[in-house]
């Protein structure tokens, strides 16, 4: 095995009640004003006044941007560094799923190394650590609250643009359960499958390592045996928090595995056809899996086994099959939408779609390179 490096960050708080610690140690590393990035749906449910009353009680004020949207884009990234820089805070708190932390990651790098977001597209493009950052999860799926991943869509160029900086992982993340209860069927159906998919492409990686398949095969048995359950039944706390273990585990493999060509392709259509990241993810999950089998069917046979199938008669191919067949069943049954056409996809932005996927995928860890015609025969076949 050649030399590896494993991210994560440096604290990392999890189970149901973690948020008071998380503030408590905010305020004992010395910090006075937060800049509290989220969305206005947070704001307006009272999460956010959960929080900032938890750090006025520790005496650090929070001043709150609400203004993240489902995909970040880079004027979302530039005015919430402008307020940042207008309130003279001292550390960033992420407060809800991706997109926040997303958001509030380029704002923490921006803040510290200058520039335009653009700037750093790409693999360990900064010079200097973001500003201090604390995510505090509100989802269990995307992991960005834990990963070097951060990304943000271009509006001028109409893609997301992946920045992989060990720089924008979170000082601390922080997965409370209790924070996960009662969120729509739809965004837990969406962000499980986003972990699962991370999970998968983390495990079918060619970089994967010992370490990454430990954390990879476990957040795969946890989904298949909680996420239809988080699905159906918003108020269960065991499913709620054993979904957030996974999550955190799938991120834990991905984000030094690193991702494939599931990712890549769902990159274009959130930026294009501004879509639910997830949701992207969990349609063309299968569809990338087939064209991987060629090379890696032995992996997926495992990955079924994960998922509670008997593979045990079946050979190499077959066991892939019936990974990717378990892998459409847990979609469809947590109501997941069949195909790419049912979100609004054109056949005609194939082309576009897949020049700037390719693109997006010289940065990943694939099985297997795959070229223009075959990954637009895959946009098509997910339709």
């Amino acid at each position: 095995m050649s030399a590896f490096t494993f991210y994560i960050p440096t604290i990392n708080l999890m189970g149901a009640g973690c948020l008071s610690d998380a503030a408590d140690e905010i305020a004992r590393r010395g910090h006075h004003k937060a800049l509290i990035v989220t969305d206005h749906i947070l704001n307006r449910l009272g999460v956010v006044a959960k929080v900032t009353t938890l750090l006025a009680e520790r005496g650090v004020t929070a001043i709150v941007f609400d203004e993240t949207k489902p995909n970040p884009t880079v004027d979302n990234v530039n005015a919430g560094l402008a307020r940042l820089q207008q309130e003279a805070c001292d550390c960033v708190i992420s407060l809800g799923g991706g997109s926040p932390h997303d958001c509030a990651k380029g704002i923490a790098l921006l803040a510290a190394n200058g520039g335009s977001i653009k700037d750093y597209e790409g693999v360990d493009r900064s010079a200097k650590s973001q500003l201090p950052l604390i995510a505090i999860n509100t989802t269990a799926g995307t992991a960005s609250e834990m990963t070097r991943f951060c990304i943000i869509t271009d509006e001028s160029r109409h893609v997301k643009m992946a920045i992989v900086d060990k720089h924008v992982t979170p000082l601390m993340s922080v997965n409370d359960p209790e924070l996960m209860l009662a969120k729509p069927a739809g965004l837990t159906a969406a962000t499980g499958m986003d972990a699962l998919t991370h999970a998968i492409e983390a495990y079918v990686s060619s970089a994967a390592t010992p370490i990454t398949d430990a954390s990879a095969i476990m957040a795969i048995q946890l989904i298949a045996k909680h996420l239809r359950t988080a699905v159906q039944q918003g108020d269960n706390i065991e499913a709620r928090e054993q979904m957030a273990y996974a999550q955190f585990l799938a991120g834990m493999a991905f984000n030094s595995a690193g991702l494939g060509y599931v990712h890549a392709m769902a990159h274009q259509l959130g930026g294009f056809y501004d879509l639910p990241h997830g949701v992207c993810n969990a349609v063309l999950l299968p569809y990338v899996q087939s064209f991987n089998a060629r090379v890696c069917a032995a992996r997926l046979k495992e990955v079924a086994s994960f998922m509670g199938v008997d593979v045990s008669a079946m050979d190499d191919a077959q066991g892939a099959a019936a990974a990717i067949a378990a892998i459409q069943t847990l979609s469809r049954d947590v109501q997941i939408p069949a195909g790419l056409e049912q979100l609004g996809v054109k056949v005609d932005d194939f082309d576009r779609l897949t020049e700037n996927a390719l693109k997006d995928a010289c940065g990943l860890t694939n099985p297997v390179q795959a070229n223009h015609a075959e990954i637009r025969a895959i946009f098509q076949a997910a339709m």
